[in-house]
C-alpha cells in the first residue's frame, strides 16, 4: 500500500494536476467515460443491488453526469482568487484568498450507491486539484470491479488510482498518510477511520447515516404524505442513508397511515412485489438476516414476508412501536418502517432531541409555523419539509452529517470548498517603509494609541480616502523632518 500511495503523491507533486485545463479535461474524461460504457456501469449495479437499468440510471448516473456538468461550467470561477479586505495599513498591498488542492485523497466508498458515492466526491477532488486513491467498497463487487477497470482507461493513470479489496487492504491504506480521507458508510468505521486519521492529523468528511425521523403532523395531506413517503423508504430496499428510518404520529393517524403506505406500495410494486423490476434486494446474507431479527416481538401492520434464497424482504410497516426494542436503537438501512406514536409536535421534538443527532429530519405539515419551529427546535444533517430524501440531489445545498451522523459537506462547490485549502496570501512592497515604525521596537503608548486608530475603527469609503490623504500627509512631514528628503 505504501508503494501505491508513494507513487500517487509522486505524481501529485509535477504539479500537473493543478492546472484548470487539465483539471477540466480529466472531468470531460470522467463524463465520456460515463456515457461511453452507461451499460457496463448499469449492469455492474444491477448484479449487486437486483436493481434495474432505469432504477440505476436515475439513482446514481444522472446525478453523476449533472455534478459533472455543473463543475465544468463553475469551475473556472472557483479556482480563481478572490481579492480580501484591506485595513488602512494594507491599502497598498495586495490581500487574496486563494484555493489550493490538499494533496493525496483518499475515497472509501460504500455499497449501497457503489459507484454514485465514489465517483461523486471523486469529481470535486479532481475539480480542486488533488490526487485520490479510490477505495471501492468490496460489498459491491461488480461495481467496484467496473470502476477499477474504467478509471485508468480514462483518467491519468498516476493520479487516479483505484484499490480493490476487503477489511485489510482498507486496514492497510488507513495506516497510510493521506492530506484528506472522504469516507461514507456506518458510524462504527467512521470512528475507525478517524482513529486512523488522527495518527497523521489527517483532516476527514464522515458522511455516516444514524435514524432519520419523520414526523407527521395532523393538518397534513395525508395521501400526499405517505406516497413520498413509501417512494423514500422503500428506495433501493430501504438501503439509503437518507431514508426515513421512523415515523412519529398521533396515534390516531396509525391506521390512516398503515393503510395508505400498504396502497402505495401494490401501486409502486404491484401484487406481487417480488416480480416487480422496481424492488431491490437486500445486499448479502448478513445485513438480511441482521433484518429479520429486528422483526422480532413487533407488531407488523402488514409486510414481513421474506425470501432468504433471493435475499428479498418485503415493505414492512410496524405499529405501536416501543422506543426502548432494538428497532428503535439502531439504524435499520432495510424496507421495515416502524411507527411510534407520540401526543404532539412537542413530545415529538423532546424525543428527537433525546437521541443522536440524525442525518436527515423530515416533517409533513400544512403549518409553516410548525414547520420552522420543528426545524429551530431540533439539529440533523439536512431537513425536508413535504417530502423526504430530495434535499440530497440539490447541489446548492451542502450534504453531510452532524453529531454521529457525520462531518464535513459535499455537493457541488461544497465539495471543492472540502478538499480544498483555502490559502490566505498577502503581497506587500518593499517600499513606504517607514509606514511600518509603529510595529517595530521600541513601543510606547503613542504607538498603541495610533495602532487602535487605524485597526479597530471602521471606515466607509469616503472617509477612509479622507484619512489616507491625511496619512500620507504625516508620512511626508516625518519624511522631510527626518531628512529622508
Amino acid at each position: 500500500m505504501e508503494r501505491h500511495v508513494q507513487r500517487v503523491r509522486d505524481a501529485f507533486r509535477t504539479g500537473r494536476s493543478r492546472p484548470l485545463e487539465f483539471r477540466l479535461q480529466q472531468l470531460r474524461a470522467l463524463r465520456r467515460m460515463v456515457q461511453e460504457r452507461e451499460k457496463d456501469i448499469l449492469a455492474a449495479i444491477a448484479s449487486d443491488l437486483s436493481k434495474s437499468e432505469f432504477n440505476a440510471y436515475s439513482h446514481e448516473v444522472l446525478t453523476i453526469l449533472g455534478e459533472i456538468d455543473l463543475v465544468l461550467e463553475k469551475l473556472p470561477e472557483w479556482v480563481t482568487a478572490k481579492p480580501a479586505q484591506k485595513n488602512i495599513l494594507t491599502m497598498l498591498d495586495e490581500a487574496f484568498v486563494q484555493p489550493e488542492p490538499l494533496g493525496v485523497v483518499l475515497i472509501i466508498g460504500a455499497w449501497n450507491y457503489p459507484f454514485l458515492l465514489v465517483i461523486q466526491p471523486l469529481i470535486g477532488a479532481i475539480a480542486a486539484g488533488n490526487a485520490v486513491i479510490v477505495k471501492p467498497s468490496e460489498l459491491s463487487e461488480n461495481t467496484a470491479n467496473i470502476v477499477a477497470r474504467l478509471l485508468p482507461q480514462y483518467l491519468d493513470q498516476d493520479l487516479y488510482v483505484v484499490i480493490n479489496g476487503g477489511v485489510d487492504e482498507t486496514t492497510e491504506l488507513l495506516k497510510q498518510r493521506f492530506d484528506h480521507i472522504f469516507y461514507t458508510g456506518s458510524t462504527a468505521v467512521g470512528k475507525i477511520v478517524m482513529q486512523a486519521a488522527a495518527k497523521h492529523l489527517t483532516p476527514v468528511t464522515l458522511e455516516l447515516g444514524g435514524k432519520s425521523p419523520c414526523y407527521i403532523d395532523r393538518d397534513c395531506d395525508l395521501d400526499i404524505a405517505c406516497r413520498r413517503l413509501t417512494w423514500g423508504k422503500y428506495m433501493n430496499c430501504g438501503q439509503t442513508c437518507i431514508a426515513p428510518d421512523y415515523v412519529l404520529c398521533e396515534a390516531s393517524l396509525q391506521n390512516q397511515i398503515v393503510q395508505k403506505i400498504k396502497d402505495n406500495v401494490k401501486e409502486f410494486y404491484g401484487e406481487n412485489i417480488k416480480e416487480s423490476p422496481d424492488y431491490e434486494r437486500i445486499v448479502n446474507l448478513r445485513h438480511f438476516k441482521r433484518l429479520l431479527s429486528l422483526l422480532e416481538g413487533q407488531k407488523i401492520a402488514f409486510g414481513g414476508d421474506s425470501d432468504e434464497a433471493t435475499r428479498y424482504i418485503a415493505p414492512t410497516v410496524l405499529t405501536d412501536v416501543d422506543p426502548e426494542t432494538r428497532v428503535m436503537q439502531e439504524e435499520i438501512f432495510g424496507p421495515i418502517l416502524p411507527i411510534v406514536p407520540v401526543k404532539s409536535a412537542d413530545e415529538a421534538i423532546k424525543f428527537i432531541n433525546e437521541r443522536e443527532k440524525p442525518l436527515a429530519f423530515y416533517v409533513f405539515s400544512r403549518n409553516n409555523k410548525l414547520i420552522r419551529r420543528m426545524i429551530d427546535s431540533t439539529s440533523s444533517g439536512g431537513v425536508t419539509a413535504n417530502d423526504v430524501v430530495v434535499h440530497f440531489i440539490l447541489s446548492s445545498l451542502p450534504f453531510g452529517g452532524v453529531g454521529s451522523s457525520g462531518m464535513g459537506v459535499y455537493h457541488g462547490k461544497y465539495t471543492f470548498d472540502t478538499l480544498s485549502h483555502y490559502r490566505a496570501c498577502l503581497l506587500k512592497s518593499l517600499k513606504t517603509e517607514s509606514t511600518n515604525k509603529l510595529r517595530y521596537p521600541p513601543n510606547s503608548q503613542s504607538k498603541v494609541n495610533w495602532a487602535k486608530f487605524f485597526l479597530l475603527r471602521r471606515f466607509n469609503k469616503e472617509k477612509l480616502g479622507l484619512l489616507l490623504l491625511a496619512l500620507l500627509g504625516i508620512v511626508a512631514a516625518v519624511l522631510v523632518k527626518g531628512g529622508y528628503y
